[in-house]
């Protein structure tokens, strides 16, 4: 038996080292050499890419069948089988054929025009094969193989990539969906730690050793985006305390006292961060108190956050993290809507991915009115659509404003928001939950306990456009795969961007173009964001938040002032007040249509979505 497991590992490394296009590179150097040349700092684009969840499998085989997980078989009639560059709408992992497909597109077309990349994890296949176990030297090695890949792509041009830690083995013979990740320093972090040495800075070896959670000044002195390991906080993980108040030296806890420390750092710097991990921050998805935690940290850095960007969940989706909420109950309602866990398998999610969209659209209706409104109650969270064709592979770029005088924070988000002006509100988490701190349950949890105030302030760039303000996204999504051969390959193609048309051109006084475009004019009544786009390019010349040779041609056009196809939302820019807004839009159940495209892009078009 022993030896037969021998002979399997050895021909999954054996596969890994021979497939398409090499995703490898020569051996690695010592950790405390850097493999990659210094590069000078580069001109910025004012855009980074979002990838995350490409799951590659060494043992896809074309025209296999999906019971099999794409491994072997083939398929009963009627069904389709698996295809040169994948299945899509299916169960089945991504081949290497695919995840090669999408880097090499992405070096060709994308590197150039790019700041940084966020990478969310998984990069491993599922474990869901019973005939062909997932062992945790897989998980490295396919690992290895993707990240020698990122460095040839992006960090051999001065790209930083900073990468997630996604859902670890789980125990054997246990439920799918326990996982295990303990307190560091452990031989996960280790192995991370080789593995990742191009990404994470020297300096933080000893805090990613401990905890597999790190920071990247992306662009110095300006941005960093933080990576957290979400596997602390994740409630399937049964190795850790769920960051219970009355166990400090629990992992979760200590990740979160270091996070408080970075903001702090961070702000303390005037620069601006990204949060970025695997698993979204949710109730639903988060230790109650690691939550509670999170969120917290969320509002009271508010002035400082930029965005929060997530995967694992393979659907696309934004949602709100309120306080609120959070003040007013403590534990999902029992006749809360179903929301699947979501490490099921891809199945379970599609079977009941309905709910998923019934209970954000629940949520949204729930908001208060605009005027009622108080935006230092939330924070929005962005879930990216995978590579690994659960739906369709995609990616998103986003674009951000690189222009403008940067944002210092005061004592309390600004100087003139001092803590000593008469009849200041005192916001903090403690405030805000009350008399429930009365009640012996939660006497002892953490929202009882945090009083620290929140920095917020409408003038900070996640609540208005100026310096390092995100403006918006595109998304792109591989269509036509079943049609696709080795010989003739699928192409990425837009799907929709968060902008307004009129943005995405030079307004027409500035061009000089004759057409009958109207200044002002965008779909759904959202603000022109073309004044906005032109500050940002500075000068004369106009910066195009997405190249014009990444555009339909139907988006070319100059003289277009709205697109129902591919930019429903409208969206001035990606701040907490334009995020609430479409969440207010969304929760008008009059809104049929906006709602029917929110729901098209969650599935991506997927049979079943009703």
């Amino acid at each position: 038996m022993l030896e037969l497991r021998v002979l399997r590992l050895l021909l999954v490394f054996l596969v890994i080292a021979r497939v398409e296009q090499g995703l490898s590179v020569p051996t690695q150097a010592p950790m405390e050499i850097s493999p990659t040349p210094a590069k000078s700092r580069r001109k910025l684009q004012g855009r980074f890419l979002h990838i995350t969840d490409m799951h590659p499998d060494p043992h896809y085989r074309v025209d296999s069948s999906e019971k099999k997980a794409c491994h072997r078989g083939k398929p009963k009639e009627g069904k389709r089988p698996a295809g040169f560059y994948g299945l899509p709408f299916s169960d089945c992992d991504a081949p290497f054929s695919l995840t090669n497909y999408t880097l090499d597109f992405l070096d060709r077309e994308w590197a150039d025009e790019i700041d940084f990349v966020i990478w969310t994890g998984d990069s491993a296949r599922h474990d869901n094969d019973r005939r062909r176990p997932r062992t945790t030297a897989e998980i490295y090695e396919l690992n290895r193989a993707l990240a020698r890949k990122m460095e040839r792509v992006f960090v051999r041009r001065g790209i930083p990539v900073v990468p997630s830690i996604g859902r670890q083995p789980r125990k054997p013979y246990t439920h799918h969906s326990t996982c295990l990740l303990g307190p560091g320093p452990n031989s996960i972090t280790a192995e991370f730690t080789s593995i990742w040495r191009a990404f994470v800075p020297f300096p933080s070896y000893q805090v990613f050793q401990r905890g597999g959670y790190f920071s990247v000044e992306v662009i110095p002195d300006s941005v960093a985006v933080i990576s957290l390991n979400t596997m602390y906080f994740y409630d399937s993980n049964t190795a850790v305390g769920g960051c219970a108040r009355t166990e400090p030296q629990d992992p979760g806890n200590l990740e979160l006292d270091w996070l408080e420390v970075q903001l702090q750092m961070f702000r303390d710097r005037g620069m601006q961060v990204w949060l970025s991990g695997h698993i979204p921050p949710s109730s639903r998805n988060f230790y109650s108190e690691c939550y509670v935690r999170y969120l917290e940290l969320s509002l009271r850095y508010q002035d400082t956050i930029l965005g929060h960007v997530y995967g694992h969940m393979n659907m696309d989706h934004f949602f709100l993290l309120d306080a609120e909420q959070l003040g007013n109950r403590t534990t999902r309602s029992d006749d809360a809507p179903f929301v699947p866990a979501l490490d099921e398998p891809a199945s379970v999610l599609k079977h009941n991915k309905k709910e998923l969209y019934r209970l954000l659209l629940q949520e949204f209706s729930d908001l208060p009115r605009a005027q009622n409104l108080n935006h230092d109650n939330y924070a929005v969270v962005n879930v990216a659509p995978s590579v690994v064709p659960t739906y369709l592979p995609s990616f998103r770029i986003f674009a951000y404003n690189t222009t403008g005088e940067a944002y210092l924070p005061g004592q309390l988000g600004n100087a003139s928001l001092d803590e000593s002006q008469p009849g200041r509100p005192s916001r903090s988490l403690k405030a805000l939950s009350g008399a429930l701190c009365a009640d012996a349950e939660h006497a002892e949890s953490w929202r009882c306990h945090l009083e620290e105030e929140w920095h917020s302030n409408p003038e900070s760039p996640s609540r208005m456009n100026r310096l390092w303000t995100p403006l918006g996204y595109a998304q792109y999504t591989l269509r036509k795969m079943d049609e696709a051969d080795e010989s003739h390959p699928p192409k990425f193609k837009l799907e929709y961007l968060t902008f307004p048309v009129t943005s995405l051109h030079p307004p027409p006084k500035a061009d000089g173009a004759d057409g009958n475009a109207t200044e002002g004019e965008d779909n759904n009544g959202a603000v022109d964001a073309a004044v906005s786009v032109e500050a940002h390019s500075g000068a004369n010349k106009f910066w195009y938040p997405i190249p014009r040779r990444h555009l339909p041609r139907t988006l070319r056009n100059t003289t277009l002032t709205r697109s129902k196809k591919f930019a429903p939302y409208g969206l001035e820019d990606l701040t907490i007040p334009s995020w609430t807004a479409l969440a207010q839009r969304l929760g008008r159940s009059k809104a049929k249509r906006l709602r029917q495209k929110f729901k098209q892009y969650m599935y991506m078009g997927g049979a079943g979505e009703a």
